[in-house]
């Protein structure tokens, strides 16, 4: 474990490099408890890497088309949430099943990130396109989906309360972290209100991906900050993790007592700017710091 000592809401510890690939957009890092591997994604280029703690390898396996997301099926298998609106069923190299071809409406958008509710749904959001800002859907069990929210900048992190009533969303470009109500029966979300807006200081970036700590804790990463932000539940920043890469895009926790920390980064195509491990991805552990497992999705076509 590393140790962590905290000096204001700063966390002195320095992120260890777990692998050093330059991605583009490192994305949505998932820990696969069943295979015991944290899986990511580099967006753009429609590439799906896993690492495996226990021996440090790390493999990758490209796609064909961009990769926005992803979650774990009951089953084990990957789910994809990809350009044009397409949805595939991913196992150990190649599309298995398809459960959404396309949706119309997003031929010129993908989808950006996703998250698994407890019931096996799953809430999905897409990137703005020149012709219609981006929305957040929720996709069924069953395979339908429906659009949930519209006029969004870009759909970003999710995350469960504790007690399961509640979702946080991600609008980056609008600085805001919202909490809705959320109805576990039904999968409806209602009352939006400002959880977090962030400093609008051009140091400080953008809020990006997140994920929620076993405490009901938001950690929060910076997309142009050089950071990860947690904060309490009442929105007051507690922590602050320093990283030497600009864009910090999204965390997951993982290992056998979920206490390992992974941090995905973008900016690959551009080390000079970005930092010299740009789109590498990271790892920490804190002090009394652990997560919860995912929920699995549970959809079939």
């Amino acid at each position: 474990m590393l140790r962590t000592e905290r000096k204001g809401s700063i966390v002195n510890v320095e992120p260890g490099l777990v692998a050093d690939f330059p991605c583009n957009t490192g994305e949505n890092p998932l820990w696969h408890p069943d295979e015991q591997r944290v899986y990511w994604v580099d967006i753009p280029a429609g590439r799906i890497y896993r690492h495996r703690p226990s021996d440090g390898a790390t493999e990758h396996f490209d796609v064909g088309a961009a990769v926005g997301g992803f979650t774990v099926q009951a089953d084990g298998r990957l789910l994809l949430f990809m350009a044009r609106g397409a949805v595939k069923v991913w196992q150990d190299g190649r599309i298995v099943q398809t459960v959404i071809e396309e949706l119309p409406d997003d031929l010129d958008t993908r989808f950006n990130d996703v998250i698994t509710d407890p019931e096996g749904r799953v809430f999905c959001g897409t990137m703005s396109a020149k012709s219609h800002p981006g929305r957040l859907y929720r996709l069924d069990r069953d395979g339908s989906i429906a659009q949930l929210l519209d006029g969004i900048g870009t759909s970003n992190g999710l995350g469960f309360t504790p007690d399961g009533r509640g979702l946080y969303y991600t609008d980056t470009p609008k600085r805001e972290i919202y909490l809705f109500d959320y109805d576990r029966a039904t999968g409806a979300i209602t009352n939006r209100r400002v959880f977090v807006r962030t400093p609008e200081a051009a140091d400080e970036g953008r809020p990006d991906g997140m994920t929620v700590d076993a405490a009901g804790c938001v950690w929060s990463t910076r997309w142009d900050g050089w950071c990860a932000v947690r904060y309490d539940a009442q929105g007051r920043e507690t922590d602050r993790i320093r990283f030497p890469v600009k864009k910090v895009s999204s965390v997951a926790f993982g290992g056998r007592d979920f206490g390992d920390m992974y941090f995905t980064t973008a900016g690959g195509q551009n080390r000079g700017e970005n930092g010299p491990l740009a789109g590498s991805l990271f790892h920490c552990r804190l002090e009394g710091i652990r997560g919860v497992a995912e929920f699995r999705s549970r959809v079939s076509a």
